[in-house]
């Protein structure tokens, strides 16, 4: 039998074909808004998977304060509009890769590197670089209870007063942004102190006066973490110590962080911002993969944990509205896929 030749044109054709990727669905929103208003559920068209691209399929991520402040329009980096995808962090599966050479294999677990726009959605294109492997979600409050208590490093936190209505209603490690499911402040406290806090204060507990019998033994800390502002940040300045520095990574009540002039003068405080987007965008990747490691080993070992929440995507409303704390204080929600 003979051998059958294609002809040139039909075998250079055969060598173009293009990969795409699985047809998706995404979370969407054409316009700054209220979440709850804006975002929308829609099919996504196959994408091509380019040279050196990767078809990732996503398998959790979390709906994080940043997220919907990038929803709502008042965060400083927001993507084109419209039918923006939603989502900035996120664990995913390699799905498929384009034809070039990357270091990296279907059925990786990867995390995206830095945090990048879109993951609230089934399937994502991208070129490689943007992916690291392996990955961990985490919840700052919590893992920072738990890593000072590792290194012997002592942590004081407050909390909001129970009775508040916000969806975010407790600030970590001097700030301790960890929702629980509307326990009251006690059981609250009682949480932290499992994790490991050695204090665990309510904001009502506090003004300037008792600061040093509430501190007992405990030196009067160098750090201080804020990712809420408004007074929760005031309360954490009440702790440092003479030539102490807050560290500022969030606003979730959208207040603004205010500082007495005899803290700056007598107190000689500093004031300091962190934005991890900034971070790992610079020279960090290796420190970056890193710290990732190191928190990965840690998860492993059982010595790093935090609670979470997951909610099919396909139930994406009703985890939306517990992120927005419709249903009272959540655990972080996380999108399973």
């Amino acid at each position: 039998m003979g051998v059958r030749l294609l002809p040139l044109a039909a075998r250079r054709l055969s060598t173009m074909t293009r990969q795409l990727s699985p047809p998706a669905k995404a979370v969407l929103y054409d316009d700054h808004g209220p979440p709850d208003k804006v975002l929308r559920v829609a099919e996504v068209a196959p994408v091509e998977i380019g040279e050196r691209d990767v078809c990732v399929r996503m398998l959790a991520a979390p709906i994080n304060p940043s997220d919907l402040n990038r929803i709502e329009g008042v965060y400083p980096i927001r993507p084109p509009l419209p039918a923006a995808v939603a989502g900035y962090e996120g664990l995913a599966q390699v799905h498929a890769l384009g034809s070039g050479d990357v270091d990296l294999s279907p059925g990786d677990w990867v995390i995206p590197s830095p945090p990048s726009f879109g993951t609230w959605q089934t399937y994502i294109v991208k070129p490689a670089t943007a992916w690291h492997k392996n990955g961990a979600t985490s919840i700052v409050g919590q893992c920072v209870i738990q890593l000072a208590k590792l290194h012997a490093i002592h942590t004081i936190n407050i909390i909001r007063d129970r009775y508040s209505p916000s969806p975010f209603s407790t600030q970590p490690i001097l700030d301790d942004h960890m929702p629980y499911s509307r326990p009251g402040s006690q059981q609250a406290k009682d949480k932290l102190i499992q994790l490991g806090a050695d204090q665990v204060f309510t904001e009502s507990q506090l003004n300037i006066k008792n600061i040093k019998s509430l501190l007992g033994a405990l030196p009067e800390p160098a750090l201080g973490l804020n990712c809420v502002g408004g007074s929760a940040a005031s309360a954490v300045l009440k702790f440092l110590r003479q030539g102490g520095t807050m560290v500022t990574y969030g606003g979730m009540s959208k207040k603004p962080v205010t500082v007495s002039t005899s803290s700056f003068i007598f107190k000689d405080l500093s004031l300091r911002g962190f934005w991890l987007q900034k971070w790992m965008n610079s020279d960090k990747a290796e420190e970056s993969r890193t710290m990732i490691d190191y928190l990965l080993d840690l998860v492993h070992e059982g010595k790093l944990k935090y609670e979470m929440e997951l909610t099919p995507f396909s139930e994406f409303h009703l985890a939306l509205d517990k992120a927005l704390g419709k249903h009272g204080s959540r655990p972080k929600q996380v999108l399973k896929f």
